[in-house]
């Protein structure tokens, strides 16, 4: 069984921390994915830098600016992960744009996830029905899921087909922006939250875009089976990469 699943049959709540490959420094994603775990982690979703992450806020951008100037590429990135399951045993996702990825090969991309132990990916330019006519045999046939993105303007329609479609879970962005830690959750968002929980989807959700704190993080597991952290842990980041650092942030989300 996909890692992925496994976690959505065993646990609520679900925390999944979002961090860029390459940063702060090339050699930090191993490093990071087993902190994470051992800090608490429930799912990590390492980004692949982009020169153009037109869904992401100035926070991701610039980390993935440095990790393009670190040197991070998909190659190196592959490379780094081929001791992945040496040191990581949750769930571990891939996030980027689908031009490099194309450039790199969706076939070959999708065979090296499953090749190192990547259970899934996100990319969230890649056109629905693209995926479902080229590249869909071969993710399923990998094991590896790919992850689709609903929003509050998406139809009922659509969230009905990507839920038909979908393996893993369904990525909640909590509202039509960029990305970026954001204070408290607006009246709107719950209401959409509300929405979506009644529909009864088949597979599990997780909230994501401005969760930032235990608070936000709490009130997206009231509504859904967890959330997606991404920003906030960049920032900190930013400020502190150490172990004790990161430990403590998770323990400050999940208490």
């Amino acid at each position: 069984m996909n890692r992925i699943d496994q976690t959505f049959k065993e646990k609520k709540g679900v925390l999944n921390v979002y961090f860029t490959a390459g940063y702060p420094n090339l050699d930090d994603t191993i490093r990071l994915a087993s902190v994470l775990e051992k800090a608490g982690a429930d799912m990590l979703e390492v980004g692949m830098p982009f020169s153009d992450p037109v869904a992401d806020g100035p926070t991701i951008q610039d980390s993935s600016q440095k990790a393009l100037e670190n040197g991070m590429t998909i190659v190196k990135l592959f490379e780094q992960l081929e001791t992945l399951r040496d040191h990581v045993s949750i769930p571990v996702l891939l996030m980027g744009y689908v031009n490099p990825i194309i450039q790199f090969g969706i076939d070959r991309f999708c065979d090296q996830c499953a090749e190192v132990g990547v259970d899934g990916v996100i990319i969230p330019d890649l056109p629905m029905q693209e995926y479902l006519e080229f590249y869909q045999g071969n993710f399923k046939e990998k094991g590896v899921h790919n992850i689709f993105l609903i929003s509050p303007n998406t139809s009922e329609e659509r969230i009905r087909l990507i839920d038909e479609e979908s393996g893993g879970f369904i990525y909640v962005v909590s509202s039509s922006s960029i990305t970026g830690a954001k204070k408290g959750i607006q009246e709107g968002q719950l209401a959409y939250y509300q929405r979506i929980q009644s529909m009864n989807l088949k597979n599990p959700r997780l909230i994501g875009f401005g969760i930032s704190d235990k608070e936000t993080f709490d009130t997206a597991c009231t509504y859904s089976n967890g959330a997606i952290i991404g920003s906030a842990f960049i920032k900190q980041l930013n400020e502190d990469a150490s172990e004790e650092a990161v430990k403590e942030f998770v323990k400050g989300i999940k208490g």
